[in-house]
């Protein structure tokens, strides 16, 4: 399936790959990819398969730069007005009409949700993989402007070997400053998650991962209804 986002020079298509629980559905997860990698990367093909495991419907799509067959990512501008497609063709439809939908993202991709949120869009909360702080070894170029206007919930899975949140406590302190987030901490793991010294598929530590995003989702589900 694809979907249709109306850039400033045009409509354009991504693609999106959706797919269903066995049973009911919790909720929607849109899973949007990094900079480097697209939608069928094996590190979200294995995060998305976890996630359906715990009753969710999962959205993966890309941004427009990757279907046009670039290396590099396009203006932020073009990947917010992504994000806003995809979650209103997830609206439209009867998982994301009838239940809660969820942005998520691996480094890039997650940041551009944060962007998109902070201005508009309506989502029931985000979970970031890998948030990239900074550029690469410039952490004195924090990418965290907007995020204390980011209303919904925040769960930041980050690996404490990832180069992309050095120093640490920079991250900590731009969480701190959220209006609700907290950071879920992978030892040992780099900015894909890896472990030095352990040696295991991307699908595999994709679907590592997704108990602590189905865990955060239903704490958020809990808090929300009062139990």
């Amino acid at each position: 399936m694809s979907v249709q986002v109306a850039l400033p020079s045009g409509d354009v298509s991504v693609s999106t790959a959706w797919e269903r629980p066995e049973g009911e559905s919790r909720g929607v997860v849109a899973i949007a990819h990094g900079a480097g990698a697209g939608m069928d990367h094996p590190f979200l093909v294995g995060f998305a398969a976890g996630l359906r495991d715990r009753g969710f419907t999962t959205v993966r799509f890309n941004f427009p730069y990757v279907e046009a067959g670039r290396r590099m990512p396009g203006p932020a501008a073009h990947a917010i007005l992504t994000w806003r497609a995809v979650v209103s063709a997830i609206r439209a439809d009867a998982d994301g009409a009838s239940g809660a939908v969820w942005a998520c993202g691996k480094s890039y991709g997650g940041r551009m949700a944060s962007m998109a949120v902070a201005e508009g869009l309506e989502v029931d909360g985000l979970a970031y993989l890998g948030y990239p702080l900074h550029p690469l070894g410039k952490p004195e170029k924090p990418r965290i402007e907007h995020l204390p206007a980011v209303r919904p919930a925040q769960l930041f899975v980050e690996g404490t070997n990832d180069p992309f949140v050095q120093p640490v406590q920079q991250l900590e302190q731009a969480v701190a400053a959220c209006q609700d987030a907290r950071i879920a901490w992978i030892e040992g793991g780099g900015h894909s998650f890896e472990v030095k010294g352990r040696k295991r598929p991307a699908d595999e530590v994709g679907a590592s991962l997704a108990p602590l995003v189905a865990e955060f989702i239903d704490e958020r589900g809990r808090s929300a209804t009062g139990e």
